[in-house]
C-alpha cells in the first residue's frame, strides 16, 4: 500500500515543491528590497518550514530533538551528516533564531529558483571545491561574519550526499578554517535521519510513510581542541547515532 501511495502522491509533492520556490522567489526580491535582510529572512524561514512540512503530503512524519541544548548568545558551527537536498530546510527551520549560513558548491548560486537566490544574498559563501584556497578564503570570511553577528554557520565535512545513507569520512579543514575564524563559536552536532530513506528509489517515487528526525547532540566547546581531532570525534557521535559504528 505505501508503494502505491509513494506512486500516486508524489506527483502532488513534487508539484507543491515547485510552486513554493517559483512563487517565494519574487516575494525574496521584493522583501529585499524594501525591508532589507530581516523581512527577506522571515520570507526564507517561511519558505523552509513549507518545503520541509510539505512532506506530510507523503505520510512523512517530522520530529526535532535536542534544540533546547543550543547555547544562547554565542555563535555556533552546525556539523551534520549529508542525505539529501532536503538537508536544507530543517536547518533553516530549526536554526532559524540562528541565522544558519551554508558552506556551498558554487553551482549551487545559480539555476535553481528561491533556493539560489538566498544563497547569493542571504550571507551565505560559495565555494569552488576545485579551489582549495578560495574555499578557505571564503569560510573564513563566512566565520568572522557569524563571529561579529552570533550568527551560524552550517558545514557538510563528508564534502557531498552519502548516497546509501552510510555516513562518510568527515573531512577537517573547512571545520579548521571556521574555529579559526570564529573563536568563541560552540560546535553543534547535528543528526539527519531519514532523508536518504525518503529518496531511496529515486525521486519517483517518493517513499510513503518515512519519519524523518533531525537531533541536536550535545553542543561542544571547542576551545583548545585540535581540529582534526573534534572533527573524528564529530564523525564518531554521529555516526554512533545513526547505529553505524
Amino acid at each position: 500500500m505505501k508503494t502505491i501511495l509513494g506512486y500516486l502522491l508524489t506527483p502532488f509533492y513534487v508539484l507543491t515543491f515547485i510552486l513554493l520556490i517559483l512563487i517565494f522567489h519574487p516575494v525574496q526580491m521584493v522583501c529585499r528590497r524594501i525591508g532589507g535582510y530581516p523581512l527577506r529572512k522571515k520570507s526564507v524561514d517561511i519558505l523552509n518550514f513549507f518545503l520541509l512540512y510539505s512532506q506530510v503530503i507523503m505520510g512523512a512524519r517530522i520530529r526535532f530533538r535536542g534544540f533546547e541544548l543550543l547555547p544562547q548568545g554565542r555563535p555556533l558551527i552546525i556539523v551534520s551528516n549529508h542525505q539529501s537536498l532536503m538537508d536544507i530546510p530543517p536547518i533553516v527551520w530549526g536554526f532559524r533564531k540562528h541565522h544558519p549560513k551554508f558552506i556551498s558548491k558554487k553551482e549551487l548560486g545559480k539555476g535553481i529558483p528561491s533556493i539560489s537566490y538566498n544563497l547569493r544574498h542571504g550571507g551565505s559563501v560559495l565555494i569552488d571545491r576545485e579551489n582549495g584556497r578560495q574555499s578557505i578564503l571564503e569560510i573564513a570570511r563566512l566565520a568572522k561574519h557569524i563571529e561579529k553577528e552570533n550568527y551560524s554557520a552550517s558545514i557538510f565535512p563528508e564534502g557531498t550526499r552519502s548516497k546509501t545513507g552510510m555516513v562518510g569520512h568527515f573531512q577537517h579543514p573547512g571545520i579548521a578554517a571556521l574555529l579559526r575564524s570564529a573563536p568563541s563559536a560552540w560546535v553543534v552536532p547535528f543528526v539527519i535521519d531519514g532523508n536518504r530513506e525518503f529518496i531511496k528509489k529515486g525521486y519517483y517515487p517518493l517513499q510513503f510513510g518515512i519519519s524523518l528526525t533531525y537531533t541536536v547532540l550535545q553542543p561542544i566547546d571547542p576551545a583548545g581542541r585540535d581540529p582534526k581531532e573534534l572533527t573524528e570525534e564529530l564523525e564518531y557521535k554521529i555516526k554512533s547515532a545513526l547505529g553505524q559504528v
